[in-house]
């Protein structure tokens, strides 16, 4: 090889970086972005209020995942009564049973109002937990978040009163720290949505309801308004609060 040939190609390689070994060129894997956006095996959806986003007995074929707005689970036994197992917010998922064998809904989710909701089928779920570590541990935190609150659902419903469970639901419903001293429901739920989901009825509820406003607990400014000393009451047994159940 000629000098001149040889400075060519030596002048030529100036200024080019090598990638380093054991890093990729990939783009950085984002779980909210792959949530956000439409692609293979997904879709974003629009819901109004109480559209149902699927009803029991539907064909189980995908994950949903919210990004706007609030979806109410509801489940209806064979003698046709109904309870409301839950209320999901921003951030959380739905419908994963499909995951784990089952082929149909085991409930109804309605959006209780107005929700964009992101639809992620089944093959393209199990695809990207697999195939994508962020987004397994985003999802695995909702999860082991959600196995936590079904426990905690549990004891309450085997261990406290109707009365207790409805203050515990109100605090849940308002997200209420311990530093707040007030802070408001902001979904618009009603007394027999409530009821249903403490499983007991709506006169108790309002009776509980009524209690807890004369006593200071909560107040009504067009929507639900629960104050510092619900959680109080709540979690130092006082007497407000009764312990047995006196249905």
């Amino acid at each position: 090889m000629s000098a001149l040939n040889r400075y060519n190609d030596e002048n030529a390689l100036i200024g080019v970086k090598e990638t380093p070994v054991g890093k990729s060129t990939k783009k950085a894997f984002d779980p909210q972005a792959f949530l956000a956006k439409v692609g293979a095996g997904k879709a974003i959806l629009k819901f109004e209020r109480s559209q149902h986003v699927f009803t029991q007995g539907d064909v189980a074929d995908a994950v949903f995942y919210i990004q706007k707005g609030r979806v109410k689970l509801t489940v209806v036994s064979e003698q046709g009564k109904e309870a409301v197992v839950g209320i999901l917010e921003p951030g959380q998922f739905f419908g994963e049973g499909c995951l784990n064998g089952h082929p149909l809904r085991i409930a109804t989710a309605t959006a209780v109002e107005e929700c964009m909701i992101t639809s992620i089928s089944k093959e393209a779920m199990i695809h990207t937990v697999q195939s994508e570590p962020k987004f397994s541990e985003l999802f695995m935190a909702y999860l082991l978040t959600r196995n936590s609150r079904i426990e905690e659902d549990l004891i309450d419903q085997l261990f406290n009163s109707s009365e207790k469970r409805l203050a515990r639901l109100l605090l849940l419903l308002a997200h209420f720290g311990t530093e707040s001293t007030t802070q408001p429901i902001l979904i618009d739920i009603s007394q027999e949505t409530l009821a249903e989901m403490i499983g007991t009825t709506r006169s108790r509820v309002s009776f509980f309801m009524n209690k807890f406003r004369k006593l200071g607990l909560i107040s009504y400014n067009g929507k639900i308004e629960v104050h510092n000393s619900l959680l109080d009451a709540v979690l130092h047994e006082k007497p407000e609060i009764e312990r047995d159940d006196d249905l």
